[in-house]
């Protein structure tokens, strides 16, 4: 806590007095983690005086580190001159990332004023899906054409050593005529003699991507293979980038936490507590305003059976294990759906296929659940039928739960609705209802014998 608290002092006494050599030796021994928090803990106004202090490529470092909303958000903050001298020092998919979410009025401002060939590099990757192999791809990597010795290029990348020092070198990518002839790793190109062409150590037939490859499919090519990075090449095999096996993980991660935000209600994507509280209200309120319309329903099930649960008021102790139990079983179900659909191993029409295997499961679980459940209510009550009872609902409303749990993303999908926001409300709803109906239902049924 201590030290959290001098980096605060530190930084701000630096902002204050616009020491720009001193910021820059503080945030060039920073640890990522520890300039993200002290970025996070500034108001608006000491981030923007942090981000016009600092040098292009010291800001370019920190907006790398930071969430990518708030990089937007400086950059929207920052002169147009400056955003513009920060975002030449990015690389090319962070240009494109950040400029994406900007006005469109803003964002031509900005690329008007960025280096020419790095806004004609931004305006032709912002054409391509944010989400496809064209959109995560970068075109800084090294390509060289394959009647160049060996020789050749170490010594070109001598001489433009300064230029490459932030590319990502352990592949060289060969050319001929511009089209795209293979790979070329770092060690064999070290290793060979000087007079040795490229074209005769080079790496044929390497696997390639087209730049419309969903990240479904770069997903399953970087499972398979434990490659670096892979070329991304358009209809006539010219080069046009490079996608990176960590930038396809970030996407994926990315993907992820936003889709877990969804399940829990957070709408309108990623969240953050230096954000405005009235757009966190707003994003958490549009769902639990509709999960209390939801819950007055399930309510209602219960209300309706008010004389039972009256008459046998241990059930009152198990209802929520019933429900909860089964809810959680379902959710299980709607994380492998949504995994499944996100990596693109399943499709929408395969809701019999899906069902069928959650039937399986469900009814194990169910099985095992519900004579757990049984036991605990029979040695809490010494009543046999009171286990069979909550046990036989748990069981049942465990079956439903993973059924419905498995399928529902599935049919959410193919009627284009986002299937990790309104998977868990609906889930929930339903487990609910049912859970206390069979509960309530099996009681009443077997009444002389539980009172």
């Amino acid at each position: 806590m201590e030290k959290e608290a001098t980096l605060l002092e530190d930084l701000l006494g630096l902002i204050k007095d616009k020491n720009e050599a001193a910021l820059h030796d503080l945030i060039e021994r920073l640890k990522t983690e520890d300039l993200v928090y002290a970025y996070n803990r500034f108001s608006k106004d000491d981030q923007a005086s942090l981000i016009n202090l600092l040098s292009p490529e010291d800001a370019a470092t920190l907006l790398e580190r930071i969430p990518q909303n708030q990089a937007v958000e400086a950059i929207e903050n920052a002169e147009v001159e400056t955003a513009a001298s920060i975002l030449n020092e990015l690389y090319s998919d962070d240009q494109v990332d950040i400029l994406a979410e900007l006005d469109s009025t803003d964002a031509e401002a900005i690329l008007d004023e960025m280096l020419p060939a790095e806004a004609e590099n931004v305006r032709r990757l912002i054409q391509y899906d944010p989400e496809s192999a064209g959109g995560l791809m970068v075109t800084e990597y090294l390509a060289f054409e394959s009647d160049m010795t060996v020789g050749q290029t170490v010594k070109h990348l001598q001489e433009k050593a300064e230029e490459y020092e932030d590319y990502h070198v352990q592949y060289i990518y060969v050319t001929n005529n511009n089209r795209f002839a293979g790979v070329l790793q770092m060690r064999d190109l070290l290793l060979s003699r000087p007079n040795t062409k490229l074209s005769s150590i080079v790496i044929r037939n390497a696997f390639s991507m087209p730049p419309e490859a969903s990240l479904e499919d770069l997903i399953s090519f970087f499972d398979k293979y434990d490659f670096f990075g892979v070329p991304i090449v358009d209809g006539e095999d010219q080069l046009l980038g490079i996608v990176l096996r960590k930038d396809l993980r970030e996407a994926e991660s990315e993907r992820s936490n936003l889709e877990l935000l969804e399940t829990q209600g957070i709408v309108g994507g990623e969240e953050l507590r230096s954000m405005p509280v009235l757009l966190r209200s707003k994003r958490r309120l549009s769902w639990l305003s509709v999960n209390i319309l939801l819950n007055i329903i399930a309510a209602s099930v219960i209300a309706f059976y008010q004389d039972t649960l009256e008459e046998v008021i241990a059930l009152a102790v198990f209802l929520p294990v019933i429900s909860d139990m089964s809810g959680c079983s379902g959710n299980q179900a709607v994380a492998v759906s949504l995994r499944e659909l996100s990596l693109g191993l399943v499709k929408p029409y395969e809701l019999a296929r899906v069902l069928w295997q959650e039937v399986k499961v469900g009814l194990i679980n169910g099985t095992v659940l519900g004579i757990l459940i049984g036991i605990a209510a029979y040695i809490y009550m010494g009543n046999a039928y009171l286990g069979l009872v909550v046990g036989g609902a748990l069981a049942i409303n465990t079956v439903v739960a993973v059924s419905i749990g498995g399928t529902i993303p599935l049919f959410l999908k193919k009627m284009n609705t986002d299937p990790a926001l309104a998977s868990g409300p609906i889930l929930t709803t339903i487990t609910d209802m049912l859970g206390f109906f069979l509960a309530l239902t099996f009681a009443g049924a077997a009444m002389n014998y539980l009172v």
